[in-house]
């Protein structure tokens, strides 16, 4: 079953898009490449409990498994030596992808409270978008019960568009709520 976020890329935003910066062929509409969902653990070189935490709730909310980022080098100044667990990630592809940013878009953001639209100042001059959580209780596949500490993430939209306004046009068009 194709996810419903890719139906109506097909069908509404890339027509809209083709339109709005005359492309001349199909190939050159902005397309949505991957999700990469990232947590820093800091806690994990006290306790690795806390990094299988990060790894059990992200891949709640993923459906797929992360991988836990080790240090590269050491920092006397955080205690970290290298080779210690740091973070975790997960990179999300096609069907997934899709189907995370319609939850993302339609049920997590509405649930901010005093929610008034996502930074626009996300971009990175390359086309792509970042965007930072402060919990991770927003999805509802996250049981308030079970939660050992309260974490953020980092979420990145790699898309194909070349500037940053043919990529706000492509995630707008999809439904993300910018702000004013």
């Amino acid at each position: 079953m194709t996810p419903r976020l890719l139906e109506k890329y097909k069908n509404e935003v890339a027509p809209r898009l083709k339109n709005q910066f005359s492309y001349k062929s199909p190939m050159q509409i902005p397309n949505l490449l991957k999700i990469v969902l990232n947590i820093g653990v800091s806690e994990a070189k006290l306790d690795m409990k806390y990094m299988d935490a990060a790894i059990n709730e992200l891949t709640t909310i993923t459906g797929q498994r992360p991988m836990m980022k080790r240090a590269k080098t050491s920092v006397a100044g955080f205690k970290v030596r290298e080779g210690m667990p740091v973070a975790c990630c997960v990179t999300l592809r096609s069907a997934k992808m899709w189907e995370f940013a319609d939850r993302l878009i339609s049920i997590a953001l509405p649930r901010i409270k005093d929610f008034q639209g996502v930074a626009r100042r996300g971009f990175d001059g390359r086309g792509n978008y970042n965007l930072g959580l402060r919990e991770q209780l927003l999805f509802p596949e996250i049981e308030y019960d079970k939660v050992i500490r309260m974490r953020g993430m980092n979420i990145s939209f790699v898309t194909s568009a070349r500037t940053d306004e043919e990529a706000h046009a492509l995630l707008s068009e999809l439904g993300m709520p910018f702000s004013k």
